[in-house]
């Protein structure tokens, strides 16, 4: 039987994120990295692990959330509480990293959002 989480099991590669209503790099874009698989999620940066943790759907919003729970790195011991949406190869996630979980997509000015779009990569 699979579960929920098994659909965004896979490598992800960064193709938009905002941050206060800032566009990221170019540079961050290339070299960032998300590792979904089996509950466990790492961020990778320039191939070197950044963050780890677990993950988990949780169904009881509306709306298809996620909760990172950081083991390792800067977000170690946090709780984070994502707005997710996955269409085709496409995952956009928005982290609250406030602990407050989003309402909307958004990553505006003022706001403590990271608002994240990836790419599924395809094994060659």
């Amino acid at each position: 039987m699979h579960s929920p989480a098994d659909s965004l099991d896979g490598h992800w590669i960064m193709v938009r994120a905002e941050m206060g209503g800032q566009k990221a790099p170019e540079l961050i874009l290339q070299q960032t990295r998300l590792l979904l698989a089996a509950g466990r999620y790492t961020v990778r940066f320039d191939g070197t692990i950044t963050d780890h943790g677990i993950f988990e759907i949780e169904e009881a919003f509306a709306s298809p959330s996620l909760i990172l729970r950081g083991l390792e790195g800067p977000n170690a011991g946090r709780t984070i509480p994502c707005l997710f949406q996955h269409v085709g190869d496409r995952l956009r996630i928005c982290y609250g990293l406030d602990g407050i979980a989003p309402k909307a997509f958004s990553a505006a000015s003022g706001e403590e959002r990271y608002l994240a779009t990836y790419r599924r990569l395809v094994d060659s």
